[in-house]
């Protein structure tokens, strides 16, 4: 319960301070709020700044949500191991040392987060290293830090950025158009505001919907990159012993971005809404040498 109000009331801080901005913004250049500048003006900034500030606050928003504990200092023989296995890769993919965290859950999982390459998370399932073998578990470490090493996290929340942008434009201005509010400060056409309000609610979730085609056709994508490059850091065929692992594991309940960036993600009912490729795909491009270098 006290998840759920905080992010309610962080949602509405946000809100409130991206309206103030944008009355700051009006004031300041003169655009008129119902005009398609001023229309566009508003859709980027609650669109790119959703996205930003969720990135920002990756690392502790999932340290949160599965319940994450940092290792500082290594407890035992698998936590000194796990250090300094992602020690060892970030070295060789020329990034900084990522925070390193294990949460606990049956599932075999890992994924990455955070908006700086140096300064980011790799998290680990305890399910993973009960069930992975090290060079298993080595493979899934090298396909996180590949992520991070790609930029994935920030190219995936620009790109989340322009579709929250256009989907909030389009349902506007069509909402508009249906209605005939025009939107502005004065309330003209406040009518039928409640119609301009539905018609646009609407459009948002369909087209956020169709939008996220694109989103996730990146997301599995950039997979391949991140088992390729997983397989130059580590070797191939420990990269599809893991996948192969991954076969016969439960289904992820990872949420949000961490299942962008998860080694496995959501089974769906179409690929389009997939995060991550068929498993079978992506040992299959492994096996031909696709993606990798």
């Amino acid at each position: 319960m006290k998840r759920i109000a905080l992010f309610l009331l962080t949602n509405l801080a946000v809100v409130f301070v991206f309206s103030i901005v944008l009355n700051i913004v009006y004031a300041v250049t003169g655009m008129q709020p119902g005009s398609l500048s001023g229309l566009l003006l508003m859709a980027a900034l609650f669109g790119f700044g959703g996205s930003l500030i969720s990135l920002m606050m990756s690392k502790s928003m999932a340290l949160r949500s599965v319940g994450g504990q940092v290792i500082e200092h290594p407890r035992d023989e698998t936590e000194h191991w796990l250090m300094s296995t992602v020690s060892r890769q970030a070295q060789q993919a020329g990034i900084g040392m990522p925070t390193v965290a294990i949460y606990y859950s049956d599932d075999i999982n890992a994924f990455a987060t955070g908006a700086k390459r140096d300064d980011s998370l790799v998290a680990v399932s305890s399910g993973l290293l009960e069930n992975m073998t090290r060079d298993e578990a080595e493979a899934v470490l090298a396909h996180e830090v590949s992520h991070i090493a790609n930029g994935d996290m920030v190219t995936l929340t620009l790109m989340q950025g322009v579709v929250n942008t256009f989907v909030i434009f389009i349902s506007r201005l069509i909402a508009g158009a249906i209605s005939g509010v025009n939107n502005d400060e004065e309330g003209e056409g406040g009518g039928s505001f409640m119609t301009y309000f539905i018609v646009s609610s609407i459009l948002e979730v369909v087209f956020g919907i169709l939008a996220s085609i694109i989103t996730m056709w990146f997301s599995r994508h950039r997979e391949f990159y991140a088992d390729a490059g997983s397989a130059n850091l580590v070797g191939r065929e420990k990269m599809i012993a893991a996948l192969e692992r991954l076969k016969v594991s439960h289904e992820s309940r990872l949420e949000g971005s961490m299942v962008a960036f998860g080694i496995n993600g959501k089974k769906s009912l179409s690929e389009l809404f997939m995060t991550h490729p068929p498993l079978d795909k992506r040992i299959d491009a492994l096996r031909h040498g696709e993606y990798v270098k």
